[in-house]
């Protein structure tokens, strides 16, 4: 099992309009970045975007309920639905045709196409990969208890964020699920699933299971 945490594997790059992804190792150096990217590309989107407020663009084909509320900046792609009582605080790039549900909160993110936060999950300075899914009250966890800077665990070796805030990184693919807890500077590999009801800390490898018993291979359909 490899223990993964760059940009390069956990992330196609082709399904999100973050590019500058592709400059960077680690995904949390992208955190700062979000924002200023987000104005920076702004003026750029086209007719095909709506602009609802100073700062908050919206595709046409986009469905966003009355009664969300978009922080600006923020960009939300092609298809996406922003469902009843969803909480987008500022700083939130959303692909095209994903699910940010009922009474969720985001900030400070990125979602690639296809990303699934449909039931009752916060989602703070984070990535989330391609189709990615977290499962009804799944919550990312952002700020560690004690406020010091967060550092990512991969076996033994401490690799420094520099950030006080920082959330979790979902590789493509991944499933988190229901009521799973992702504790500051997680990393879930491609195409993993987790457990329901675990709490992670550390980074997880791609193609795995990661039980309340242990972490064991996943079977994948050719």
């Amino acid at each position: 099992m490899e223990y993964s945490v760059t940009v390069r594997d956990l992330y196609d790059l082709s399904y999100t309009r973050a590019v500058f992804l592709g400059g960077l190792r680690y995904p949390w150096e992208a955190l700062g970045c979000i924002v200023p990217f987000l104005e920076t590309i702004m003026p750029g989107l086209g007719e095909e975007f709506l602009c609802l407020a100073n700062g908050v663009y919206v595709h046409r084909t986009a469905c966003v309920s009355p009664s969300a509320g978009l922080c600006p900046p923020c960009v939300i792609g092609a298809g996406t639905a922003v469902r009843q009582g969803a909480l987008l605080r500022g700083g939130v790039l959303a692909g095209e045709g994903c699910v940010i549900g009922n009474s969720s909160e985001l900030k400070n993110c990125i979602l690639f196409d296809g990303v699934q936060v449909p039931h009752f999950n916060y989602v703070g300075d984070s990535i989330l990969g391609r189709k990615a899914h977290m499962g009804a009250g799944s919550v990312i966890s952002n700020l560690k208890s004690d406020g010091s800077p967060v550092t990512v665990c991969r076996r033994g070796e401490r690799i420094p964020t520099g950030r006080r805030k920082c959330g979790a990184f979902l590789g493509d693919f991944a499933e988190v699920g229901c009521n799973a807890v992702l504790c500051p500077g997680t990393v879930v590999g491609k195409r993993s699933v987790v457990y329901p009801l675990l709490m992670l800390r550390g980074v997880y490898p791609a193609d795995c299971v990661i039980k309340p018993s242990g972490i064991v291979p996943r079977r994948r359909t050719p």
